[in-house]
């Protein structure tokens, strides 16, 4: 199939035959022809355009199939269903019958934009954590060594030569085929990509296959309506990556390692700290600096070299050691390895920002108590004289969340500044309020100054020598939901105007 090219409206132009858009899944043809000519493939009701071809999903709040009658009364040329439906009588439309619709877009969307993925390395990874900074890592990595890298995950879409803001770790299969396109119309090498379990569960990577798997960790998460009815569930769901790959890189530390792995069809190969790992990391070594805390480890098996890199807990380790498992596959020099690793950050991700010789700040995403429990214990095993931990809880949300961070912090941290993050469309006070309930089950001190930029000032200005003070929730997001409204609101920018205040005696 010839590669299509984008209109300047960003809209793809060529006309395919229906036929040439149904390879690589079962149909069944029960209305009209598969010769006709498609112009564009559309899943959304509120888009159908005269001659598109429009595939019934059926979402949450709204069955597309409900829409096929008006889709037909408004040119579509074919849709794509899974059961029947009522049509218009006097239109002339193809009507092809599928199991999952949803598994099938993914297909149609894949041959739609040309099978983009064919012509790149496509790298997956997969785990209840480390995926984003892992995926950044990689990308660091393989650009050093002379890799032109697309990224697909949790904070922004890279094509090459566009950046997007994420609304999904996992897009819709019609559009993660889009940026497929974008990506390789960039001239790019290759794609490392965070894989949810939700995208696995949606079919949103299918279509292709994954030149390399990779499995970080998994814990209970995601779990509850709207995400996975339980566990095994879950578990499940990251297993279907090596199904889907051709190359299996596993995290072997992980006591779930095996069950992932079961019915694999890809080649197999471990890392981790244990001895039999395939890649094993050891003698990891703890790093301090003025304002900045590391790690320095030793790799050994497949290949032999000494790591360092300037984020700290032995999580970065695996992350670390994750990058290099797959970076090995495209002949990265050792050096390049090193120089990629040891300077690399990611935003919002145990983000060190430099303030002070005297003590270290630094942003997290941690917005529940798992992750919150997992920062703040790695950070204790570096000694702080304090462990200042900063935070507040999305509105809108379970309020368990509220008491169970309060008290992971009440914990774990010597001070903590409770303070506000996105209320959404609750009162600020009430939530904070949660927060110290929570607490209050400890004996944790707390200060709580609800306005976040005033929180922050105060965590600086009180900062004192041997401090680890870490801003948490927030990451790289660079706004503040209030009431419907996402106010910008960036820590990175609020550090800097503080900072430049008291600088002028503000």
């Amino acid at each position: 199939m010839e590669a299509c090219q984008y209109s300047h409206e960003g809209v793809w132009m060529n006309m395919y035959q229906c036929r040439e858009l149904l390879s690589g899944f079962e149909y069944q043809c029960i209305k009209g022809s598969t010769d006709v000519e498609i112009s564009e493939v559309v899943n959304d009701s509120r888009k159908i355009t005269k001659d598109c071809l429009f595939i019934c999903i059926k979402g949450a709040n709204f069955d597309g199939h409900t829409a096929a009658a008006e889709a037909v009364r408004q040119g579509a040329a074919a849709l794509v269903v899974s059961h029947a439906v009522e049509l218009p009588g006097d239109r002339e439309v193809t009507v092809i019958q599928v199991e999952d619709t949803r598994y099938a877009m993914a297909f149609i969307s894949a041959n739609y934009f040309g099978n983009p993925a064919d012509s790149m390395k496509i790298i997956g990874v997969t785990g209840t954590k480390g995926k984003t900074t892992t995926a950044y890592f990689v990308k660091y990595i393989l650009e050093r060594a002379g890799y032109k890298v697309g990224l697909v995950g949790t904070i922004e879409i890279i094509t090459g030569n566009r950046v997007i803001p994420a609304s999904n770790t996992t897009p819709e299969s019609f559009v993660l085929q889009k940026y497929f396109r974008e990506m390789k119309d960039a001239g790019c090498d290759a794609v490392v990509m965070e894989a949810s379990s939700q995208g696995f569960m949606m079919h949103r990577t299918q279509g292709f296959v994954f030149d390399y798997g990779i499995f970080t960790n998994i814990e209970p998460d995601h779990i509850g309506p709207n995400e996975h009815a339980s566990f095994e569930e879950y578990l499940a769901c990251k297993a279907m990556l090596f199904r889907q790959c051709r190359v299996g890189i596993v995290n072997c530390d992980d006591k779930h390692w095996k069950q992932v792995t079961e019915g694999h069809t890809c080649t197999l190969e471990t890392y981790g700290f244990d001895a039999c790992a395939d890649l094993r990391g050891s003698a990891l070594e703890l790093v301090t600096g003025k304002g900045f805390l590391g790690i320095r480890f030793q790799v050994s098996g497949l290949l032999n070299m000494e790591i360092e890199t300037d984020i700290p807990g032995k999580f970065s380790a695996y992350n670390a050691l994750t990058a290099i498992a797959i970076c090995r596959h495209f002949g990265v020099k050792e050096e390049d390895i090193k120089a990629a690793l040891v300077g690399a950050t990611v935003k919002g991700r145990i983000e060190m920002v430099r303030v002070s010789d005297d003590f270290t700040l630094m942003i997290d995403y941690a917005h529940n108590a798992m992750a919150l429990e997992s920062l703040l214990t790695t950070l204790r095993e570096y000694h702080p004289k304090r462990l200042v931990c900063l935070f507040g809880c999305g509105g809108n949300r379970s309020r368990l969340r509220r008491y169970e961070m309060g008290e992971v912090s009440g914990k774990l941290a010597d001070l903590t500044i409770i303070t506000s993050d996105n209320p959404r469309d609750e009162e600020p006070l009430d939530i904070i309020a949660d927060i110290k309930t929570g607490i209050g089950k400890t004996d944790g001190k707390y200060v709580e100054i609800c306005d976040r930029k005033e929180a922050i000032r105060y965590a600086i200005t009180h900062g004192r020598e041997g401090d680890i003070i870490v801003l948490a929730g927030k990451g790289h997001e660079d706004y503040q939901e209030i009431k419907g409204v996402k106010y910008p609101m960036d820590e990175r920018v609020l550090i800097q105007e503080i900072l430049a205040e008291i600088k002028s005696g503000r």
